[in-house]
């Protein structure tokens, strides 16, 4: 039996190992005067492809007072330019102004605080929906997307998170300068358009992810005691009273300082010929005005000493959640950190789903990973579970420490550790069976590493990662000082209480 592991072993590595040399062969980049840089990857076997721009900003580079302004510019994106999207600008422009107007003048009577005039604040809220109302009569709803349906596009979506905020869709491959025309025109020439109106979408998500969800609240009070300076501990989201408050310039602002070519990176995965996409890009992209690179975030988060814990109290399941302060993604630890979470948390087999849901049943689901809220900054080692019916967080915690101290009292495996290399292969090989996901990864490892090719050196690095270097950055990592708890204990029962 050990002769045939090793002999799959062995097949998986050489299939792996000239899996990712054929993707190299096929990868092509270039980098525009403006200093956008695309990255492009030929894959013929179907006639589509799949476009994925990453903007290297997201809530991280917010400022205080705008927090949720990142997700906020995302929806943006969406509503089209002087062009599309309007009926006739011209008016729609004095439109929008006299809406920035309105809401400015309750923004000022509002300031008073408690001198505030009621009356008055009535009165301008009134006028203040008025002047939507004018503007949304020159928007063209949804014609960004619907140009986008029509040629057959898949997928139109985007996310914003701490580290970066991404937008992607798929096309026929016949379509691709659409693709051209349509992004270029809403990084050069952006309407934010229906602004406020948005603003309550996003306030809704705010109620719906956070407010009204336990994890949401568990997990924005656990950020918020595990950092103390540095915005990983803010939401993407944003605060209500933030999301109340900021404005159509705000966005405005955000865009023209971090929405920048030299900030960017566009990935193409498909069947595409990249000398066209090179042609396509100087002809659309070029016409972007380069500026310069938004100064890099400085803020850096204490070292933490002592340990800190939050409780929630709600009519909800009983969660656990545990975090250590660990180094960013560029750290020369990172592929031994990712290798521990394997071991124990990703499959059946792994040391938390066997230990504490299987054997000992104290909870419905645990996990282990590095790498939250995000992995540009030092970020957080974090482990949880959904507690057990029937059990109490108390005994789940005490389980899921005494597999935390394992880790720095006994090596891992060979067994253990050749499973999660077996992993890591098999995950990047499935990758390349999907455009988007390539497209991203890509994008992402060029933003966050400096070179879209360390997603495939990875390999090299994973494949160095020994029992005792788990052992030593789980004795350095997981340690009393340095970590953050959080929980969610259920309120008594009106029946509970009799």
């Amino acid at each position: 039996m050990r002769l045939i592991s090793l002999i799959v072993t062995c097949a998986l590595v050489v299939s792996a190992e000239s899996s990712f040399e054929q993707v190299q062969s096929h990868v092509s980049e270039f980098t525009l005067k403006n200093g956008l840089k695309f990255i492009i990857l030929e894959r013929h076997q179907a006639p589509v492809a799949s476009f994925y721009t990453l903007v290297n900003a997201g809530s991280a580079q917010e400022k205080m007072g705008t927090g949720g302004i990142a997700h906020m510019f995302e929806h943006m994106a969406f509503k089209g330019t002087s062009t599309i999207g309007t009926k006739n600008y011209a008016e729609e422009k004095n439109s929008l102004d006299r809406v920035d107007q309105a809401f400015k003048a309750i923004q000022l009577e509002r300031d008073k605080g408690r001198k505030a005039d009621p009356a008055k604040l009535k009165q301008l809220n009134e006028e203040f929906k008025a002047a939507q109302e004018t503007a949304g009569k020159f928007v063209e709803p949804n014609e960004f997307g619907s140009l986008i349906d029509r040629a057959g596009g898949r997928n139109l979506n985007a996310s914003t998170r701490w580290d970066f905020t991404d937008y992607f869709f798929s096309l026929p491959s016949n379509s691709s300068e659409l693709w051209f025309y349509l992004e270029s025109e809403r990084w050069r020439d952006p309407v934010f358009r229906e602004f406020y109106k948005e603003r309550d979408v996003v306030m809704e998500e705010r109620r719906m992810r956070t407010e009204s969800n336990p994890v949401g609240k568990l997990v924005e009070e656990f950020l918020a005691i595990a950092y103390k300076v540095h915005p990983y501990g803010l939401p993407p989201v944003g605060y209500m009273s933030d999301l109340q408050n900021i404005t159509r310039p705000d966005a405005v602002d955000f865009f023209k300082k971090y929405y920048q070519p030299s900030n960017m990176v566009m990935a193409i995965v498909g069947d595409v010929d990249a000398k066209e996409m090179k042609r396509l890009a100087e002809t659309y992209f070029a016409r972007i005005p380069s500026a310069p690179k938004p100064e890099p975030l400085r803020t850096v988060e204490p070292e933490q000493k002592f340990e800190r814990r939050v409780t929630v109290k709600l009519q909800a399941q009983r969660v656990l959640l545990i975090g250590y302060h660990k180094p960013d993604k560029n750290d020369p630890d990172a592929a031994v950190y990712d290798t521990l979470g394997s071991v124990l948390s990703e499959g059946r087999s792994s040391r938390l789903q066997r230990e504490i849901v299987q054997n000992q049943k104290l909870a419905v689901a645990a996990f282990g990973f590095p790498g939250f809220p995000g992995e540009k900054y030092p970020n957080l080692f974090i482990f949880g579970g959904f507690t057990a019916p029937g059990k109490t967080n108390e005994e789940l915690e005490k389980s899921m420490m005494a597999q935390i101290e394992r880790t720095k009292t006994e090596l891992v495996t060979k067994e253990e550790l050749e499973g999660v290399k077996n992993r890591f292969r098999s995950g990047m090989m499935g990758l390349f069976k999907d455009n988007t996901s390539m497209a991203s990864e890509m994008a992402q490892w060029e933003t966050l590493t400096g070179d879209w090719r360390n997603m495939f050196r990875y390999l090299d690095q994973l494949e160095k990662v020994t029992p005792e270097d788990i052992q030593r950055v789980a004795k350095l990592t997981f340690t009393d000082g340095n970590r953050s708890v959080g929980i969610i204990e259920p309120l008594e029962t009106a029946a509970a209480k009799k």
